[in-house]
């Protein structure tokens, strides 16, 4: 984001900034051309976002690289990103937490080795719910262990 001045038409430039005192950043914007000066107040929610955002203020020294954020994100993912939130807790959490902890409970049905193998081709971000919807179409139609053939017909069922 940048500011313009209106009356020059030409951007301004980072004077200066102050805090966050009390959770508030204030900066001050300048105008080369004219001197109009401007200033911007932050709430300290908006301090924090900025900052979990990782912005610096007055810009980068380098150009951000396509996906910085969300690299660095699964890089250091938060333990309890996908916890969901206690019934006491403001708001009802992660909405996909279910489906996503659905994965780490240990599977009723064996994995023939073939089957393992086929799986594995499935994109790691829909690999674990995919794992889980396959166990459970074959738990609920009795299957001892699930093979190729019942990849087949869940993903028949599935309509994949």
């Amino acid at each position: 984001m940048k500011f313009l001045c209106l009356d020059c038409d030409a951007p301004m430039k980072l004077h200066s900034t102050e805090g966050p005192d009390a959770g508030s950043l204030s900066v001050v914007f300048r105008c080369p051309e004219c001197g109009f000066r401007v200033a911007m107040l932050t709430n300290p929610f908006e301090t924090q976002m900025v900052k979990s955002l990782g912005v610096k203020v007055g810009g980068r020294a380098s150009p951000s690289a396509p996906f910085e954020h969300l690299r660095s994100a699964m890089a250091n993912p938060r333990p309890d990103a996908f916890e969901r939130a206690p019934e006491s807790a403001d708001g009802p959490g992660c909405p996909f937490a279910a489906m996503i902890n659905e994965g780490t409970t240990p599977a009723r049905v064996a994995w023939t080795a073939e089957a393992e193998a086929r799986v594995e081709r499935i994109p790691e971000f829909i690999r674990p719910m995919a794992r889980r919807a396959i166990e459970r179409f074959a738990e609920d139609h009795g299957y001892s262990s699930i093979t190729e053939a019942v990849i087949d017909e869940a993903r028949s069922t599935f309509g994949m």
